[in-house]
């Protein structure tokens, strides 16, 4: 297979936001890609901004907390094919808040909760943070993706880094 060089390859952030009772901030996507969806709070690393201040910010431009980084979870790479074709490298992290009040901006998400650990599993989510979830929380009942929730698009684990302590 050949590739092509003239197009760039897109660097994501995610935050695993998880406060200490367990619960994972999730926001409802209002654009695409998985628009409706519930999504963890990240974004695109602009051209020359570090890592992890791409991560504050993302989470502080959609639901207007700050966070205290804890670790990396893992790396994902996603290869779009067709129409969407993009190529991205996403890094998550694990977080914890430091405040609660939620603000969603309404530009990429309409609502942002904090799930209850338990409810995750039932909570439609694209594959990638499913994953993900999953193995920060492997103790619950995660059930395989049906073929219709998985879109053509697909995320592939990179590896399995764990954050120290977690």
């Amino acid at each position: 297979m050949e590739f092509k060089k003239s197009q760039a390859i897109k660097t994501s952030v995610v935050a695993c936001v998880i406060d200490e009772q367990e619960r994972i901030l999730l926001t409802r996507r209002c654009i695409e890609p998985f628009c409706s969806l519930w999504v963890m709070p990240g974004g695109k690393i602009d051209h020359g901004e570090p890592i992890l201040q791409a991560l504050h910010r993302e989470v502080r431009e959609e639901v207007g907390i700050d966070v205290q980084v804890e670790g990396l979870i893992d790396v994902f790479e996603h290869i779009g094919v067709g129409e969407r074709n993009d190529h991205f490298v996403i890094l998550y992290y694990r977080a914890a808040p430091l405040s609660r009040e939620l603000a969603p901006n309404g530009d990429e998400c309409t609502e942002a909760v904090w799930a209850e650990k338990s409810s995750l599993p039932q909570i439609p989510m694209p594959p990638g943070g499913r994953h993900i979830l999953s193995q920060i929380f492997p103790d619950l009942p995660w059930h395989p993706e049906r073929p219709q929730d998985v879109s053509l698009e697909e995320e592939l684990p990179g590896g399995n880094i764990q954050a120290a302590g977690h």
